[in-house]
């Protein structure tokens, strides 16, 4: 590939001062550049070819053209010319030895300016080698599958066919199959397929046979049985360049014959396009590309059931490098840095070197290499040069170019005096000086250069600033560090020489995150804690102790113990005594003499079965970050006498469930772990498996790096707040507090606070608040969450950045609300199963649920019985209830923080002596079915109790009053009937019967007497009967009444009837009369009576009404319901108001008999009287 061509502006100056260089020196940025029209490229020839390697430059002349040969200057001979337009001519090119002419080549082109390198082309001549691999011989039984494997090292790659008994092999696709790594499968393999096979390797340079091999078929036994589907050779992990073409292997049997699947363990689709099925269940990869590197799965499933097995295999694709960030040119001047970035991407990774004038650059004090940049510092004239970046694997080079041109001055300023420097915090450092002591005045710019003072090739930061200030806060710098600075003054026409240089060490802080914890039981009592030391950068300071803390999943109490910082073995801890078959929480913390880290989060880990057989231990695991997106995990197995069938990885992301593992054989000890998310936490857990199972995890943590960017410029900002603590007051309050940088200035300051809960991240719950204190109390927060807090510094309309973030979590609460659903059933005659659901309310945490229930006898003297079950059982089984009570039942929710109120009580009736029937004999209660019950009757608690019996003894006395009252009233109102009679019987007598009118009878109100010996309660109840000239009385003597509820009244029958003595009144139509009766002989009364009764003075020849209706209780009826309904009556003709008896007797039979009809035996008569009222119009 051609370096970069044209003239190109440079787009990063150094500084503010410096941009006059670019208006007063337009040619220094556009040179004319020295650059490749055509670059020597790969070649394949045979041996004793001729071969010319093409090199072509442009730039101004002259240029000159050499050749290097591996490194090294490539002198010309008898068989090396080098043509006039800069080619390299090779004859008659030999392979072997040290006369050989393979290796790679690069041309080298040089004018005045400077000198590039070309990239690297590689000359390769064809062979073919002796096999790296040859057919073994297989014995097999008849209807299975027979393999043979044949492979060979050549250049360019051989084309392998087989022969069978020394003829070529007769290919039949649908039983044989030869793949292009060549291999042989014979499927279904018959008696005929036995006999000698071999293999021939073909290329250019030559054709192999290998050794043959005898493939003995035996007759099979019989039936053969059935079969799990195997997986006898599957696929390997494979490494290919582009475009080659890529086999993975998958040959399976069982009976019956299972069914071969693939699928990629990234769940991302196959390239349908580029990929086939060759065989049966072989996949073939042509023209691979970068998107086709990944893990494949291969399946065989038993057809028709769940029973398969799985493979896997590693495909990575080699990509030759490519550059993603070039260096550009730039103009320097004298005394000024140079910094250059070069970043490229490639499979494997490239390794970054830097040329000048196409020669390698070696670091030493001024000049320096790292994170591909190339730094120069205090620039002299002989730093004017080309330079290049080159990247290089194993699939090519790539090269790009830059030019630094030195700017020369005079008069320039002296450099900066007096320099000092002053630790603020853990991460800034205050740098002062004075002005230069000659040129001050012509200063337009300070240039603040600083970096690591510990360790080679450093980066150089620089920060500038302008000329009316004599001093800078560096800030964001890692504590616990020493670091250099230096300071330069700039002019327009150049710049100062560097100050004498200061060193200073910044404070050490809270370290900033944990260790990753690796977690291996090597028995079923024990778990062995190991880590690796916290790199400088994230301990922020010498490290003091380690706080190791565990529990058991289902325990909450946590064990801690603090471990020293040092010696020997301050990276692991066994824990012994531990419980078999047991998941264990641990989390470690990290302590330097400021104070201790946030603990890291829990992480899991469950100890073998306690087992008679021998396992294999843990194996030894190792973990380390291949790039942002992969994870190379390398092992090996830990002595023992177990036999290693071969090994599962299983690998997840933090805060997941285990994902499905990958199997390897038992040669194998590396894998790589692709298609991964950058800066996330990955869990891995290897294990070795033998006969007797699966042997012992080894549970390591690690955390993919993130993927290279374009790098942002740094620029001097005010330090971030620093010793940010917080307290958490209660569930919903946070008390933060920081502290202000000590830097001198003394103008006002405020502070930001942003805060969010950490999981599940949403960028709109994040909030932030004001103040210019150093405290502030954060209000309204969830119960039992996590929080983030960061705080931000503003001066001057200059932000700091955020500092770095605490975590705090607000405290449980306890619950608001009842538990939900809650739901009694009845499953056996005394037991019950009492479910609910859990309190609606965010982050609610439950600890245990308390049920209460008690009868109803028991509820009333406030004896409950309690019961308790954990926060992960929403059901309880009430037990020995006895029949014929009725339950009450409440739940309550509650945790750490307090007990939450119980819902509304659900009612039980336990039935006594009633038995279920049918299929489901129980029959649920809940919250819903009793609402009323409970709402009208049962919603009290404990504390009312005591009102409740003393209401209830209350109302017992007013009752008892009112019964006395009662049979007082009635013995004075017997004493005062009997003394009317005399007086009124006469009168009444002189009146006589009428008889009953057909008619129904008019609306009047009318008094009705009351007679004595009779009674109408509170209720309306009464022994009286009423025609209309009075009441009467049975002729029968022996009755005895009782008391009905009301009826609505149905015909009215007219009877005639006895009047008796009048001692009352009671208003018509108003009243509704009801009793029972029991009839002991006969009477010349009927049963059923229906009687008349109408004011005194009007006619007498009123008849009952047939179809007369009521509409209601009162025995009220519209007119034209009347009318309608006697259609015969005369409208001349004044109908009475009647009574009417409706049900008298035990059936409608008894209101049809006659008037002189008797009866024989006794009956109970029902009767509801009603006095009707009818418009005499």
């Amino acid at each position: 590939m051609a370096a970069a061509r044209g003239c190109k502006r440079s787009r990063r100056p150094l500084g503010l001062g410096v941009f006059p260089l670019i208006i007063l020196f337009p040619a220094a940025l556009c040179f004319s550049e020295l650059s490749f029209v055509t670059e020597p490229s790969d070649k394949m020839v045979s041996h004793s070819d001729h071969v010319v390697m093409d090199c072509l430059a442009q730039g101004e002349t002259p240029v000159d053209i050499r050749w290097q040969k591996n490194g090294a200057r490539l002198l010309e001979s008898d068989r090396v010319h080098f043509l006039p337009n800069g080619s390299l001519s090779l004859s008659s090119v030999r392979r072997g030895g040290e006369q050989s002419d393979e290796g790679f080549y690069q041309c080298l082109a040089h004018n005045k300016y400077g000198a590039i390198l070309s990239q690297r082309a590689r000359l390769t001549i064809s062979s073919i080698s002796s096999f790296l691999t040859q057919p073994s011989p297989v014995v097999v039984r008849e209807g299975s599958v027979a393999r043979f494997a044949c492979s060979v090292s050549a250049s360019p790659p051989a084309i392998i066919t087989w022969e069978f008994n020394q003829r070529a092999l007769p290919l039949e696709t649908e039983r044989i199959t030869v793949l292009p790594n060549g291999v042989l499968q014979i499927h279904e393999v018959r008696a005929e397929d036995a006999g000698v096979y071999r293999c021939v390797a073909t290329n250019i340079a030559n054709r192999l046979r290998s050794g043959e091999a005898m493939l003995t078929v035996n007759p099979a036994p019989g039936a053969k049985p059935l079969m799990k589907p195997q997986i006898i050779a599957g696929p390997q992990n494979i490494s290919a360049s582009l475009h080659q073409t890529v086999v993975l292997e998958c040959v399976a049997e069982g009976n019956p014959r299972p069914l071969v699947s693939w699928s990629r363990a990234d769940s991302k689709p196959i390239d349908v396009f580029g990929a086939r099925v060759l065989g049966n269940g072989n996949l073939v990869i042509s023209n691979v590309k970068a998107q086709h590197s990944g893990v494949y799965l291969c399946r065989a499933t038993t057809p028709r059931t769940r029973n398969y097995t799985t493979a896997a295999a590693n495909l990575t694709v080699l990509v030759s490098p490519s550059l993603v960030e070039k260096p550009e040119s730039q103009t320097r001047p004298r005394a000024g840095t140079a910094r250059f970035s070069c970043q490229a991407e490639g499979v494997p990774t490239p390794r970054i070197t830097w040329l000048k004038n196409g020669e390698a650059i070696h670091s030493n004090g001024r000049i320096k290499m790292y994170n591909s940049k190339l730094v120069i510092n205090q620039i002299i004239p002989e730093d004017d040069a080309i330079y290049q970046c080159q990247a290089e694997n194993s699939q090519g080079s790539v090269l790009s170019m830059a030019r630094l041109i030195v700017v020369m001055s005079e008069d320039r300023p002296s450099a900066p005096r007096n320099v000092h420097a002053e630790t603020i915090s853990s991460s800034a450092i205050l740098l002062a000086w004075e002005r230069p002591q000659y040129n001050a005045d012509k200063v337009i710019a300070y240039s603040v250069h600083y970096m690591k003072a510990e360790g080679l090739n450093n980066e150089e930061y620089q920060a500038v600033i302008g000329n009316d200030t004599t001093s800078h806060i560096v800030d964001d710098l890692e504590p616990a560090r020493n670091y250099t600075f230096y300071i330069v003054a700039y002019m327009p026409m150049g710049a100062s020489r560097m100050s004498e240089q200061v060193t200073q060490h910044t404070l050490e802080d809270v370290p900033l995150r944990t260790p990753e914890l690796s977690l291996t039981s090597r028995s079923p009592t024990d778990i062995l804690v190991s880590w690796q030391p916290l790199p400088a950068k994230l301990s922020r300071g010498r490290v003091s102790a380690y706080r190791l803390s565990f529990r058991t999943a289902s325990d909450e109490e946590v064990t801690s113990m603090e471990l020293p910082g040092n010696g020997e073995n301050s990276t692991q801890h066994l824990l012994q005594g531990l419980q078999p078959d047991t998941i264990y929480l641990l989390r470690l913390a990290v302590s330097t003499r400021v104070g201790w880290s946030q603990p890291s989060a829990w992480s899991s880990h469950r100890t073998p079965k306690t087992s008679s057989a021998s396992v294999p231990p843990a194996p030894n695991l190792e973990l380390e970050p291949l790039n942002c997106t992969s994870i190379t995990v390398r092992w090996h197995p830990a002595p023992s006498d177990a036999v290693v069938q071969g090994y599962k990885i299983f690998y997840y992301l933090d805060g997941q469930t285990e994902s499905s593992n990958i199997q390897f054989r038992h040669q194998d000890y590396q894998h790589t772990i692709t298609g991964l998310d950058p800066r996330r936490k990955y869990h891995v857990k290897l294990l070795a498996f033998s006969s007797h199972g699966d042997g012992y995890q080894a549970h390591q943590i690690v955390s993919t790096p993130g993927c290279p960017s374009a790098p942002n410029r740094r620029l001097a900002t005010l330090p971030a707040p620093d010793h940010v603590h917080g307290q958490t007051n209660s569930s919903s309050v946070v008390r933060l507090s920081w502290g202000r940088p000590a830097f001198s200035s003394g103008k006002p300051v405020s502070y930001s606070i942003r805060y969010g809960p950490v999981a599940p991240y949403n960028a709109s719950a994040v909030r932030y608040l004001q103040t210019t204190e150093q405290t502030v109390m954060v209000q309204g927060l969830r119960p039992n969450t996590r929080y983030e807090f960061a705080v931000r510094l503003h001066m001057d309309q200059m932000s700091s950045p955020w500092s770095s973030p605490i975590y705090q979590r607000t405290l449980l609460e306890a619950p608001s609300s009842p538990p939900l659903a809650v739901r009694v059933t009845l499953i056996e005659e005394d037991t019950a199963l009492v479910s609910w659901r859990q309190p609606e309310q965010p982050n609610l945490a439950v600890t245990h649920y308390t049920i209460l229930y008690a009868s109803q006898r028991a509820w009333i003297a406030g004896e409950w019985q309690v019961l308790q079950r954990e926060a992960s059982n929403t059901m309880a089984l009430l037990e020995k209830l006895e029949s014929g009570n009725v339950y009450m039942v409440k739940i309550s929710a509650s945790n750490q923080a307090g007990d939450g109120p119980f819902s509304n009580m659900v009612e039980l009736p336990v039935l006594k002596g009633k038995t279920h029937q049918g299929k489901n004999p129980r029959h649920t209660y809940s919250q819903t079915d009793t609402t009323a019950f409970t709402d009208g009757l049962y919603h009290f608690d404990e504390k009312s109790m005591s009102g409740i019996i003393i209401g209830v003894c209350i109302a017992l006395a007013c009752i008892v009053i009112c019964v006395f009252i009662l049979i007082t009233k009635t013995k004075t109102r017997k004493s005062s009937t009997s003394k009317m009679i005399g007086r009124v019987s006469g009168e009444v007598m002189q009146n006589g019967l009428p008889r009953a009118s057909p008619h129904q009878a008019e609306n009047a109100e009318v008094l009705v007497p009351m007679m004595e010996n009779h009674f109408i309660d509170t209720k309306g109840g009464t022994t009286l009967m009423i025609n209309r000239d009075g009441p009467i009385i049975s002729s029968s003597h022996n009755k005895t009444r009782k008391w009905n509820i009301f009826r609505s009244a149905e015909k009215c029958i007219t009877r005639n009837n006895q009047v008796v003595e009048i001692s009352g009144f009671y208003e018509v139509g108003k009243t509704v009369l009801q009793y029972e009766e029991e009839q002991a002989v006969a009477s010349l009364q009927p049963p059923s009576l229906q009687i008349f009764y109408r004011p005194l003075g009007e006619s007498e020849s009123s008849q009952a009404s047939e179809g007369s209706r009521e509409t209601g209780d009162s025995g009220n009826f519209s007119q034209d319901e009347a009318e309608s309904s006697s259609p015969n009556s005369s409208p001349n003709i004044s109908q009475p108001p009647f009574i009417c008896l409706d049900k008298c007797g035990p059936s409608e039979n008894a209101a049809t008999e006659k008037h002189g009809g008797s009866s024989q035996s006794a009956k109970t008569s029902s009767c509801v009287l009603n006095i009707c009222p009818h418009d005499s119009t």
